[in-house]
């Protein structure tokens, strides 16, 4: 399988994508001629050599008349649907508008539709989205995996005014995602970079067992203490587990245990509530037959890594345990979208899973289900299985 390993050491951008697959061997004109199909106007695409820190790599611009551009969602999306690029390429571009438009939207206290997108609609935010979907496809990569994400620190100007870096869009688009920042003052993740990126990710984290082929850096646009470039690797992979052949995504989490025979029953609600709170991905307990034949509990916690430490002093803080089991496991998950549906009942939001492009799981926001059930005075099944039905009329069938 031809995988592709992008090494987020200073960030991620639009165009640093491009130049990355530039520089480990996508022809230029090949993109020019697949973009050519949309129809955007009067723009230039250039590329040229630059050097970061002592490493050559490849940075790209894309030149266009100020102004220019699409605004709103549905002029993006319209604009690529009426080219004639092929399906796929269509389908994965448009979900890509679609996140980062949820996420501006999100910020700004607005829905997709309506939300302005601005920088993030211009021409060269179209060509670095479309030209990514284009590149991924010229280069034959079947997956893709993601390092942790640098991000930077500091303030950057925009129509909005000045904001805080990350960018309030860019943090929504990386919840979920394992980022760090070493003190670098620039914006190192732009909103396009953390929306194609988070997109088309199998999975992140560290680098996986392959044999590489190409390596290619794609520049940035500053000069920084360290190289500002977004380094990829393409080769074959060297893994084998059936898992990945499905297109599932995988990641490394922390189990928690503690085993607990003398606490009252009733206070582990609280406990689980406190726990998500602080960061816990999944809380769950069973029954066990503790030491000395008690009837017992064991406390189990799924933890991203960086909240294994915050999660362990809420476990001493609200129960009587003495101590704590930890390991690290790694997950296999149904890559997954959060979309919203118009039913009879008003609004909810439904996760849907895909393996490639087709849906194999469709469940309704259970907290969206029993809102509208208590406000409508409507059984909360029946809010639930309409949700799913509207869902899978619009977004099709399992």
């Amino acid at each position: 399988m031809r995988i592709i390993y992008f090494d987020c050491f200073s960030g991620v951008s639009g165009d640093m994508i491009l130049g990355a697959f530039i520089d480990a061997g996508l022809n230029l004109e090949d993109m020019k001629e697949e973009l050519e199909k949309l129809k955007l106007g009067d723009y230039r695409i250039e590329a040229r050599r630059t050097k970061k820190c002592g490493i050559a790599g490849t940075k790209v611009d894309v030149l266009f008349r100020e102004g220019d551009g699409f605004h709103k969602l549905e002029e993006i999306t319209g604009l690529i649907e009426r080219g004639s690029l092929d399906g796929e390429t269509k389908e994965l571009s448009c979900r890509i508008f679609r996140k980062l438009a949820e996420a501006e939207a999100s910020v700004h206290g607005t829905t997709a539709r309506d939300v302005l997108l601005h920088e993030m609609g211009d021409l060269d935010a179209i060509v670095d989205v479309v030209g990514s979907v284009i590149g991924i496809k010229k280069l034959s990569i079947e997956r893709i995996f993601v390092s942790s994400i640098h991000v930077g620190r500091g303030f950057v100007e925009s129509s909005h005014g000045t904001l805080p870096l990350p960018a309030p869009a860019t943090l929504e688009l990386l919840k979920g995602i394992p980022v760090y920042s070493e003190g670098i003052d620039a914006e190192l993740v732009t909103p396009t970079g953390a929306a194609i990126i988070t997109t088309i990710a199998s999975s992140f984290g560290r680098m996986p067992r392959m044999e590489i082929g190409k390596i290619g850096y794609g520049g940035g646009a500053r000069d920084l203490p360290i190289p500002n470039l977004l380094r990829v690797s393409i080769g074959q992979s060297l893994e084998d587990q059936p898992e990945k052949e499905l297109g599932l995504q995988s990641d490394t989490v922390v189990i928690i245990e503690t085993n607990i025979d003398d606490l009252n029953p009733q206070f582990y609600a609280h406990i689980s509530e406190e726990l998500f709170k602080a960061g816990a991905l999944d809380v769950f307990s069973t029954s066990i037959v503790a030491k000395k034949g008690r009837p017992g509990v064991k406390l189990t916690i799924l933890a991203p890594i960086p909240k294994v430490s915050k999660l362990s002093e809420v476990i001493f803080d609200q129960t009587t345990t003495f101590g704590l089991r930890t390991y690290r496991v790694e997950r296999k998950k149904l890559p997954r979208e959060v979309r919203e549906v118009e039913t009879k009942f008003g609004k909810v939001r439904v996760k849907i899973g895909r393996i490639g492009n087709r849906i194999k799981n469709i469940a309704p926001e259970y907290e969206d289900c029993k809102r509208t059930a208590r406000d409508k005075g409507i059984p909360l099944k029946e809010i639930y299985d309409t949700a799913k039905k509207v869902a899978l009329e619009e977004f099709g069938t399992l």
